[in-house]
């Protein structure tokens, strides 16, 4: 940056200044002698003297990498956000107009092509004039400029304190800078420097350099600028923001016409061409470089994501302000997973389903997952990222955990029932075999067997016992395992994890990658109610581990990010897909069968179908506050979440576009939301069949028929009530005292 309005010495008295002349008169002998003539060739005391001197000095000078923007892409290569600290865009001198060039010399230093680095002439011409008078002049070249930029830049990038900043300079601090400019007058031809200079400089804001700077005001490359933008470019370099057309447009113009007049002085321009420049106007197009996930216009909470994805990894850097630096002045270019044409169908979707800031404190959220891969493809919410908070705005990512960026989760209701009919198979039952879904009470001191626990069981603490309750009638009884997921009834999963073992479901869920949203700790059997879902969940996690149900039990963990490369195209080091077996496929394969038949069910009670394999499960919790359907097709896996965030107020009669549900639950409108976002965008992913099992006990395990019987087999009578979706047992913690169990549940129902 040029030093004419910053003295090297203070002169606030006439003996000050004269002894000041003096000083630098003497200085500037041995400048002459030490940095404008080589060393080696300069004789007498005088060139000793200037050798000793800057022998003293470094020679080398201290570069980092120029701060540059990042940018981050969805999978076909459309941008989604830019990250920067300063807006640049390095450019070849060749992609810079003459006009531009021959600007900056004319204003800052005109005897650029004559000097070694350093002009002793203009230098005893700043000093004579700022002893003799009260205005300052400065006497930096642009190769000194430079130098000086590239310190700063290097300061910064390494923490130091003090940098070299007009008005800061010591003795040393400008003689160092003097020695530095003449050794880059040796490794650098000019062209090089003015590249350099013009790439690094400020141009008011967060612009730095001159296509940046160009693009900004004008909307235009830095080859095409013309002599009156060259002019009001070169004019700020001197004060950035005192000269800036944007905000001080009268000082940027008489700035301008400055530059113009040096211009016309050293023959860049002729009277002519003077003359149109100095009656032009400034004639702004202002035209912001958006940053951050805020300015993003798709997908903001997938971007926040990804944000969040690079500060927590240490393949960036050891912490995380060295990662932040890294996004913000590192030119990465960050492919990531999202495929456009489902996040766009997905907010859409989440947007018709509930409006933006139509419900108060209520939201509708889609994520979807790529079984076999675990990459994350849409993730979309209702709501406006924004700082701001406010009604239908807030930077909280409903779909992930809190360390993430989400927060506490919700409560996952019914969705937990599949992972414990999952480890009833993986325990060598069989979803044909029978529960005594009967038993309704397990009184004060009951136990269930978790062999994890000190004890090896979890004690049922509360004095009033544990009561579990269903919404349909008629369901307390013996039914088979997969008549009672069918209808998402309590006491039949109660029942299963009493015979099993808690700890066995827990470590199914930890190899499913199901946590508590909040902490991230695994879900624990100290409380069986947690498998009536009483755990608050994130959508992403669901609908990962569900995932795992389409890949034939393979589990991935959501991956955002495939590529990233940083400014000079190092690749870095982005794991791939990282999965593993969570469970065995032949109980995957069983467990689909009910889970097929669920989705279908509940697809055709919306006035919908599918024409390819869909398993999911409906969720809801007992304040009908979080509602849930988690599906999947062979391709790809989708979590459809509607509930309140900002408190736990029932979504029951609350009109939601215009309509009012007496009750709300899973099916009400999750689920259809889930369907008309599956119908659109599965068939871009694979639609094959599921694995089928090795021995099916069902003669037809496509058909619902044998949902219809009372005992839940062939024949019987329909459950009464059928119609109702489950309210499963979310707040089965909240009523139960110590332990945590709960006195009584309003789960179970139909899907």
């Amino acid at each position: 940056m040029a030093s004419s309005k910053s003295p090297l010495f203070d002169t606030a008295t006439t003996v000050g200044k004269i002894m000041s002349f003096l000083g630098v008169s003497a200085l500037c002998g041995v400048l002459a002698a030490g940095l404008i003539f080589p060393l080696a060739a300069t004789g007498g005391a005088t060139a000793a003297a200037g050798t000793e001197i800057l022998e003293e000095l470094p020679s080398e000078l201290r570069e980092e990498p120029l701060s540059v923007p990042s940018h981050v892409y969805d999978q076909e290569g459309n941008e989604l956000a830019t990250f920067y600290a300063e807006n640049r865009t390095p450019v070849d001198i060749d992609e810079i107009s003459d006009n531009m060039t021959n600007a900056i010399i004319a204003i800052e230093d005109e005897r650029f092509y004559e000097h070694g680095g350093v002009d002793a002439r203009g230098l005893g011409r700043a000093v004579v004039h700022n002893v003799t008078s009260d205005s300052q002049q400065g006497a930096s070249t642009i190769t000194q400029q430079y130098v000086n930029n590239v310190m700063i830049n290097a300061d910064f990038l390494r923490g130091e304190d003090r940098l070299t900043i007009s008005g800061s300079k010591t003795y040393a601090d400008k003689l160092r800078e003097m020695k530095l400019a003449v050794a880059a007058e040796e490794d650098m031809t000019k062209d090089e420097i003015l590249e350099g200079y013009l790439n690094i400089v400020l141009f008011g804001g967060r612009n730095y350099g001159v296509e940046a700077a160009a693009q900004y005001y004008w909307g235009i490359p830095a080859s095409e600028l013309n002599p009156a933008q060259s002019a009001t470019l070169a004019g700020m370099v001197q004060n950035p923001n005192g000269y800036n057309p944007e905000n001080n447009p009268e000082s940027a113009e008489s700035r301008r016409d400055v530059v113009l007049g040096a211009m016309l002085r050293n023959d860049y321009l002729s009277q002519e061409e003077y003359d149109e420049a100095i009656d032009s106007s400034l004639d702004l197009d202002v035209q912001p470089e958006p940053s951050g996930c805020v300015a993003a216009e798709s997908a903001p909470y997938f971007c926040d994501y990804v944000r969040r994805a690079i500060l927590a990894d240490d393949t960036f850097g050891p912490d995380q302000e060295s990662r932040d630096q890294l996004l913000n002045r590192g030119g990465l270019e960050i492919t990531t997973t999202l495929d456009p044409e489902l996040q766009d169908a997905a907010q859409s979707e989440v947007e018709d389903t509930m409006a933006p800031g139509s419900v108060s404190g209520a939201a509708a959220t889609l994520v979807t997952v790529e079984p076999g891969s675990g990459d994350i493809k849409a993730m979309a919410q209702n709501t406006e990222y924004s700082p701001e908070e406010g009604e239908g705005r807030t930077e909280l990512n409903f779909n992930v955990d809190a360390a993430f960026g989400g927060g506490n989760g919700f409560q996952g209701g019914s969705t937990l029932k599949p992972y414990v009919a999952a480890a009833w198979l993986e325990s060598g039952h069989s979803m044909y075999e029978i529960v005594d879904a009967g038993r309704d009470e397990f009184a004060q001191g009951s136990q269930f067997q978790a062999s994890c626990l000190p004890n090896g069981a979890a004690t049922v603490l509360d004095d009033g016992g544990w009561s579990i309750n269903n919404v349909m009638d008629n369901s307390k009884r013996p039914m088979t395992a997969d008549f009672g997921l069918f209808w998402s009834v309590n006491t039949a999963t109660v029942n299963m994890a009493y015979e099993l073992d808690l700890c066995d479901i827990a470590d199914l869920t930890t190899r499913l990658g199901v946590k508590q949203a909040g902490d991230g700790a695994e879900l624990n059997p100290q409380n069986p109610s947690f498998v009536l879902g009483s755990e608050n969940l994130s959508p992403m996690t669901q609908a990962s581990a569900y995932a795992a149900f389409a890949a034939d039990g393979e589990y991935c963990r959501p991956r955002a990010i495939s590529e990233v490369t940083d400014a000079n195209g190092n690749e870095y080091d982005v794991s791939g897909p990282q999965c593993e077996e969570a469970m065995e496929a032949d109980s995957v394969a069983q467990l689909n069968e009910t889970m097929t038949n669920i989705a279908d069910y509940n697809a055709q009670d919306s006035g919908s179908s599918f024409d390819f394999p869909v398993g999911g499960k409906t969720g809801t919790n007992n304040e009908q506050s979080s509602t849930w359907f988690i599906g999947y097709s062979k391709g790809l896996s989708t979590a459809s979440w509607v509930g309140s965030y900002a408190d736990m107020t029932s979504l029951n009669n609350r009109p939601i576009n215009g309509q009012v549900h007496d009750e709300v639950y899973g099916s009400t409108i999750a689920m259809p939301m889930w369907v008309d976002y599956m119908n659109r965008i599965a068939g871009d992913y694979s639609t094959d069949d599921f694995r089928s099992p090795d021995d099916s006990p069902f003669q037809n395990p496509d058909s619902t028929d044998r949902y219809m019987g009372g005992n839940g087999r062939e024949g019987g009578n329909t459950p009464e009530n059928a119609q109702a979706d489950d309210g499963s047992g979310d707040d089965a913690g909240e009523d139960g005292g110590e332990g945590g169990m709960p006195e009584g549940d309003a789960d179970g129902g139909t899907p």
